[in-house]
């Protein structure tokens, strides 16, 4: 599915919530970028009740170099290597948390806290990875396509500094596991909205 799709669903979304959720919860936009055993990114809409349970739906997109790509390998379109033959792994992902306050910023404000956003979820992933590499006359590689289709189970704790009222800064280590693949790595994102 195409990211301009995700962000426009996503964007309908903020701004068909009810008036009544968003008097008695807070709702922001998070997103990340993150490294790890894949490169990628990390967008979420999150909705936190009066009593700090977090509930979230979003995207993760991650990608790496083919792990399969012949040594030898040389892209007849791109000769200095900037694309290549990828790697993917991407998730839609629902998770549930809760916000706990772990400490201030003493020098942000006097409202300057720190939190912890300890959530996990469940996400349908989609892996696409170069496979059955073979020369084509002797003089280029080609290789087909492996697409799996799959449920992960998302662990993503974060640490975030709401800063001020509607916008913020995050760490977040994540690990989504299946039976395929594990993808591990952290993200530093922006939170937007209302975020305390």
């Amino acid at each position: 599915m195409n990211i301009k799709y995700i962000l426009v669903l996503f964007i309908i979304s903020i701004q068909f919530t009810n008036a009544q959720v968003a008097k008695n919860n807070k709702l922001y936009a998070s997103s990340e970028l993150s490294i790890g055993n894949y490169l990628g990114v990390d967008v979420n809409l999150n909705m936190v009740t009066k009593k700090n349970y977090l509930f979230k739906v979003g995207f993760t997109g991650n990608i790496r170099g083919s792990r399969s790509t012949p040594s030898d390998y040389v892209d007849i379109m791109d000769p200095i290597l900037l694309g290549g033959p990828r790697d993917y792994f991407n998730s839609f992902q629902i998770g549930f948390g809760k916000l706990y306050n772990i400490g201030k910023i003493e020098n942000l404000d006097e409202n300057g806290i720190v939190r912890a956003n300890i959530s996990f979820g469940l996400g349908i992933t989609s892996l696409k990875e170069r496979v059955n590499w073979r020369l084509n006359n002797n003089s280029y590689y080609i290789s087909d396509e492996k697409k799996i289709s799959t449920i992960s189970l998302i662990i993503n704790p974060k640490i975030e500094f709401p800063f001020k009222k509607f916008f913020g800064l995050t760490i977040s280590p994540m690990i989504q596991i299946n039976k395929y693949r594990t993808y591990f790595g952290i993200g530093i994102g922006q939170m937007i909205g209302l975020v305390r």
